[in-house]
Order: C-alpha cells, then sequence, then structure tokens
C-alpha cells in the first residue's frame, strides 16, 4: 500500500522546522548507506545528532502519534528517529532497496516494514526530485507539498529523480507495524475506513459492533508485540 498522509505538519510546524533545518550543518549523505545504496546516492545530510534533526524529528513523531490516518495504516510497533536529506544541482538517488533491519537510539533492532518521506518544500519551489516508487501496478511518482507525507512497504524498489533546481528538503525514517505482512495492513485498514464511514453514515448501525469486532479479532490474530 502507496499511502499519502495530507498535513501530518502544520504551516506553522513547517516554517519553523525550515528554520533549524536550513540553519543547520550538513554533510554527506553517503554516511549512512549500505555499500549497495552508496554506489547510487547523492545527496546531503544532518548528522544523526544534530540538535535541529532531534528537535525536529521529535515534532514529527508527536505529530504522527495524533494522526488517525497514520496510525490506522502504518499499526506502528516501533518508529525509528527520523532522518532529513536535501537535494540540488542534480542531486540523485539511484534505484535501491531499504535495509530490512535498523538499530534504535538504545541499541534495539527493529525491522523496517515501512518507509515514511515527509515533504518540506512544496512541488514549486524544486525541479526534478521525484520520489519514484515501484508498485505492483507499476511506478508511482511522488511530489508532495509542504508537511504531507507518504508511506510506502520498505520492501519497494525507489529512486530520487535528479534535483535540477531546488533544494528539495525532506524527512525520511522507517518504522516495524505490529502487522508484518503488508496484505493484511492493508485489509484491516480497509476494514477500518469502512467501519469509520458506516458508524459516520448510520450511528446506530447494528452491524457496527459485529465488524468492529471481526477487525479486533483479526488484529490480535496477526500482531506481532
Amino acid at each position: 500500500m502507496i499511502l499519502a498522509i495530507p498535513d501530518v505538519l502544520t504551516a506553522a510546524q513547517v516554517v519553523e522546522a525550515r528554520r533549524q533545518l536550513e540553519a543547520a550543518e550538513w554533510v554527506d549523505g553517503r554516511v549512512t548507506a549500505g555499500h549497495q545504496g552508496a554506489r547510487v546516492k547523492d545527496n546531503q545530510q544532518l548528522p544523526e545528532g544534530s540538535p535541529a534533526a532531534q528537535q525536529v524529528g521529535r515534532t514529527i513523531l508527536q505529530a504522527l502519534a495524533g494522526n488517525p490516518l497514520f496510525m490506522s495504516a502504518a499499526l506502528p510497533l516501533h518508529v525509528l528517529p527520523p532522518y532529513f536529506n536535501r537535494y540540488s544541482g542534480g542531486q540523485t538517488f539511484g534505484t535501491h532497496v531499504d535495509g530490512s533491519i535498523r538499530t534504535m537510539p538504545d541499541g534495539r533492532r527493529i525491522r523496517t516494514d515501512l518507509s515514511c518521506t515527509l515533504f518540506f518544500a512544496n512541488p514549486d519551489e524544486y525541479d526534478g526530485g521525484e520520489l519514484i516508487i515501484e508498485d505492483t501496478y507499476g511506478s508511482k511518482s511522488v511530489r508532495l507539498p509542504a508537511g504531507h507525507m507518504i508511506l510506502y512497504p520498505s520492501t519497494s524498489l525507489h529512486q530520487v529523480t535528479p534535483a535540477t533546481r531546488g533544494p528539495r528538503l525532506c524527512s525520511f525514517f522507517w518504522l516495524q507495524s505490529m502487522i508484518r505482512a503488508d496484505s493484511q495492513r492493508v485489509l484491516l485498514f480497509d476494514m477500518d475506513v469502512a467501519i469509520q464511514r458506516l458508524g459516520a453514515e448510520n450511528p446506530g448501525h447494528p452491524s457496527l459492533v459485529a465488524l468492529t469486532g471481526v477487525y479486533h479479532n483479526l488484529l490480535r490474530q496477526w500482531a506481532e508485540m
């Protein structure tokens, strides 16, 4: 499932985040790439210990914790602290797949089920820099407004095309879901959306309790904690 999540951050939060990010020290983005990724990665990145990265990262995670669409679609168990990258002057990140295991700050290792990219620059502020995600039905090109985020399976091949005018400024990070299989997450998400729609249109519908029970019983059966 590839899902755009609008308005993760407010306009004011985006302005403040950009102020902090643009004043920060940036380094070669290959410092966090694996062997395969380093061969095709050309961008800039904030170091993990950057105060700006930590502060803006906390803002993102707090916003996502209160975002019903994200929680329903991702069913997150562990979320890595966000990273930040910048592309300009033709910089690009060739086709790659994200690493399957990442390490949390406390040393725990987590499985990367879902990848997240949150945009801080509006599409009219840069040329190129499209996030291209290979899906079952073909390639999907993503350029979202500032404050919006794309959520997609970490198993997907993807790339960032050359940013010929910029900069393209984003946050990226990964999470381990309570539900390992993307197909099961999609079923639970579709059912949750249908239950919410039914509840809004027919609050007293007798099937609401039964359907909610099915949802939670499937979640109970499939969840890994």
